[in-house]
């Protein structure tokens, strides 16, 4: 069945209010990637600077992409919502301005380039936000993997840049007389950028995570000089605010762990305490990734809670790891266990 300007309507204001709720702003972009119209990697390869415009990448008619970015600008304007232009740039070392259209109108390019801000921030707020929009975006530098050749000279080397041709290794890109600054230094990273002209984040792709994974920056030597006579001036100030701001962490970390045990309790109240406290302990171990991490766990809400006890009920009372350490498919070896798991969280859930 053929979708009506309606259903349309409906489905261009969805994205938009979920991209407001998670950013403060909704720019077109986000609205054709919420509409399923625009893959994210087509916008990571636009950015890049391998794509001539962005419409070329999407899967739409142009006379549907008019109408749909035709009702964002009157959503918004019902909303409330305050109009901000924001440039866009390549992430090349030229920085030239990316084009949306086929045609390059000059209407066409701003209105994709009108981002709409939350009426909610403050004016301070909203220049913040915008000046950060219109930012240029760091130079990336992919640490390659595979074997590669540079499009511009025919030469290769460990590190390269993409560009609209295909990979420049970092000669033909001017970008070979920075040095590399490794992650871990977080003080030294940020005042070498901060002094540096020119600065390019490196990146390699995690084949088990399925992501490019930051590996440090590149950074003028001078500037990195700098910055590392900086951090050794005041590195006992930094310290000192370290061991603060850990300690800080770790009563926020305990405050945590107590409400997400008492909460526990509340909804199980079988649950012995003990355990309770260690489900807590483990669920709010702060880098985890987690569900007690996550937004909803802080807030206690008992989907969350819910979630975290399931997972150590299945852990500690099943066999399930003892499935999975066997070659079990996880999907089935969670079924095994199902009404063991339910069992159990029965029996708490009743006292």
């Amino acid at each position: 069945m053929a979708s009506t300007p309606g259903d349309l309507e409906r489905r261009v204001a969805g994205a938009a209010e979920a991209a407001l709720a998670e950013r403060q702003v909704v720019s077109p972009v986000d609205v054709l990637v919420g509409l399923g119209w625009l893959a994210p990697s087509q916008v990571a390869a636009w950015r890049q600077g391998r794509l001539e415009t962005l419409e070329g990448a999407l899967t739409v008619s142009p006379a549907k992409l008019s109408a749909a970015l035709g009702l964002l600008e009157p959503w918004a304007h019902d909303r409330g919502l305050v109009a901000s232009e924001t440039a866009y740039v390549a992430r090349t070392p030229d920085r030239r301005a990316l084009r949306f259209s086929e045609r390059g109108d000059a209407d066409v390019e701003r209105a994709y380039r009108t981002h709409w801000l939350s009426p909610e921030l403050s004016v301070t707020a909203r220049e913040r936000l915008a000046d950060r929009q219109s930012r240029p975006p760091e130079l990336v530098v992919i640490a390659a993997l595979n074997d590669w050749t540079c499009t511009a000279c025919g030469g290769a080397g460990d590190l390269l840049i993409m560009d609209a041709p295909g990979p420049l290794c970092l000669v033909c890109a001017d970008l070979d007389h920075l040095v590399f600054l490794p992650a871990g230094e977080a003080a030294v990273t940020r005042r070498a950028k901060r002094a540096s002209g020119l600065s390019a984040v490196v990146v390699r792709f995690s084949r088990a995570r399925k992501r490019y994974e930051r590996q440090g920056v590149l950074v003028e030597a001078e500037a990195l000089e700098r910055a590392e006579q900086e951090c050794l001036a005041d590195e006992e100030v930094r310290a000192r605010r370290r061991a603060r701001e850990a300690e800080q962490r770790e009563c926020e970390d305990g405050d945590l762990r107590e409400r997400l045990a008492a909460e526990i309790v509340r909804l199980f109240p079988g649950c012995p305490r003990p355990r309770a406290e260690a489900i807590a302990r483990h669920t709010a171990a702060r880098g985890s990734g987690r569900v007690g991490r996550s937004a909803a766990g802080r807030a206690l809400d008992p989907a969350a809670v819910e979630l975290a006890v399931l997972a150590s009920v299945r852990h500690e009372e099943t066999a399930y790891d003892e499935l999975m350490m066997s070659g079990v498919a996880r999907a089935e070896a969670r079924e095994r266990v199902r009404a063991e798991v339910e069992r159990v969280l029965s029996c708490w859930r009743g006292g």
